[in-house]
């Protein structure tokens, strides 16, 4: 309860403000906001309402655990009311209505962008489970008869390493997978390895563009190359090995009993490895050597999948689903299908996004965000602000701080907007509730994994936090 207070109190509005902050990204980049620009809507009745609004919707968000309500379900409603509000300011004002149409088409550009490329990731992550992938490595890892020490380090490395492919939460639920079953009478060490985990998870997603959400939404934007990012890898690297190596000094070297367990992968799961290399290949040629959206490249990269899921189909000889009589499958395994692979997306988070960059483009209509941005900016300077939103992060979901420091989009150096992408990143292993690979793990290891376990925990991953910000800042010198 305390810590709930402290977050309405105090945490709430400091995001807010932060989120407000980004106010001129669709009038600014899509050139449609001159109009808005000389009115301060900030004073205006429907610019508190749409602030109030998205303050309600977000604390929703916020206990979304207690509430059982979809995050998505609550900033999709505020989107909608917050752009009928500016349209509504607008007649009132006499902007032209003209000025509106163009920003939401803006954001919803944007939207459309990083939802098309997501999707692709997702449906190849969805149909590398399918075909016994990751299944197929964590029973490796459990038959094996390693020490908890040594795979506390594997558990935590193999974190690192594949989550700047596949997306922190896949990574986390795997190795946490790994943990449980090979260790799961022994609390003290599955707390131990799931922070382990999701410190590794946030690290090695914070040097790639497809390592997570705000990484991807810096490339798409194009405020740091994708060759550019990997400047990041030595500092993120540091960010997992010093909480790691103290932890593990907690952690003995009892030889638990191996669990006999051997998976094999399916037909053309090493192909469909392949093809998503090839497609991330793809969406990176789309943007740096055509001058494409990324999106597209992904998009290109779905349909070597949608071809090599027919092959499947015939190598496998069987049925198409139309071909069996209805609800008659004789017995035999369902067929791989591309399309329920798409459908198993995670569409809850993929319409969050939504809600939340129409939420936060909506606030940008009204002018909240420069505000704030010259406060944070200006006022702190880039290197005090960059730090603060890793801080903000581990409280509320990085994607919407993320989204905002990209719509105030400030002046900084290369070396800037590498450090704030870093501290986007790993700022979330602060605190079990800051990622996706935090709360999949308190579900995994319920009761054991804790918010409070990791609390204590804390100072020794800030330890890694201010390290990483260090060795940037010594590393990628000549970048600032």
């Amino acid at each position: 309860m305390v810590v709930k207070k402290v977050i309405m109190k105090r945490i709430i509005p400091l995001c807010l403000a932060l989120l407000c902050g980004s106010a001129q990204l669709a009038l600014a980049s899509s050139g449609h906001g001159s109009e808005a620009a000389a009115v301060d809507l900030t004073v205006t009745p429907f610019g508190y309402a749409a602030l109030g609004l998205f303050v309600m919707a977000y604390t929703l968000v916020i206990f979304e655990e207690q509430l059982h309500l979809r995050k998505s379900k609550p900033v999709m409603m505020a989107a909608g009311i917050i752009w009928v509000l500016i349209a509504l300011t607008y007649k009132q004002v006499g902007i032209p209505p003209e000025t509106a149409h163009h920003a939401i088409i803006h954001n919803i550009t944007e939207y459309a962008e990083l939802l098309l490329f997501l999707l692709a990731a997702m449906t190849y992550i969805n149909s590398m489970e399918e075909r016994n992938v990751f299944q197929a490595l964590r029973g490796w890892l459990v038959s094996r008869g390693f020490s908890l020490r040594i795979i506390f380090w594997i558990t935590g490395l193999l974190a690192f390493l594949i989550s700047p492919i596949a997306d922190n939460l896949t990574t986390a639920l795997l190795m946490g997978a790994v943990v449980m079953a090979v260790a799961k009478n022994n609390p003290k060490f599955v707390a131990l390895a799931c922070i382990n985990i999701v410190v590794g998870a946030n690290a090695g997603g914070a040097f790639s563009p497809f390592g997570d959400i705000t990484t991807l939404m810096v490339w798409q934007k194009g405020q740091v190359a994708f060759g550019q990012f990997f400047a990041l890898f030595f500092p993120a690297l540091i960010n997992w090995l010093v909480p790691a190596f103290i932890m593990s000094l907690a952690i003995s070297k009892e030889v638990p009993e191996a669990v006999q367990e051997k998976i094999v992968m399916k037909f053309g799961a090493k192909r469909i490895i392949f093809l998503f290399l090839m497609t991330i290949a793809t969406a990176v040629s789309f943007h740096n050597f055509l001058d494409l959206p990324p999106a597209a490249g992904m998009m290109l990269g779905l349909s070597y999948l949608g071809f090599f899921s027919y092959y499947i189909k015939i190598r496998e000889k069987r049925q198409f689903e139309y071909d069996a009589p209805l609800g008659h499958s004789n017995g035999a395994a369902e067929p791989f299908d591309l399309f329920k692979k798409i459908a198993r997306a995670e569409w809850d988070t993929l319409l969050f996004f939504y809600g939340v960059i129409l939420c936060v483009g909506g606030l940008s209509q009204f002018g909240y965000l420069a505000l704030v941005s010259h406060q944070m900016y200006e006022g702190l300077g880039a290197t005090n602000a960059n730090i603060l939103v890793g801080i903000l992060s581990a409280i509320v979901d990085n994607i919407p701080v993320m989204f905002a420091v990209l719509t105030m989009e400030p002046h900084m150096s290369l070396g800037q907007w590498l450090l704030v992408t870093l501290t986007a990143g790993v700022g979330g292993s602060l605190l079990s509730i800051g990622s996706a690979a935090g709360v999949a793990l308190m579900g995994t290891a319920r009761g054991v994994y804790t918010f409070g376990a990791h609390l204590k925990w804390m100072p020794i991953v800030a330890l890694g936090y201010a390290a990483s910000i260090y060795a940037h800042t010594v590393i990628n010198s000549s970048y600032f």
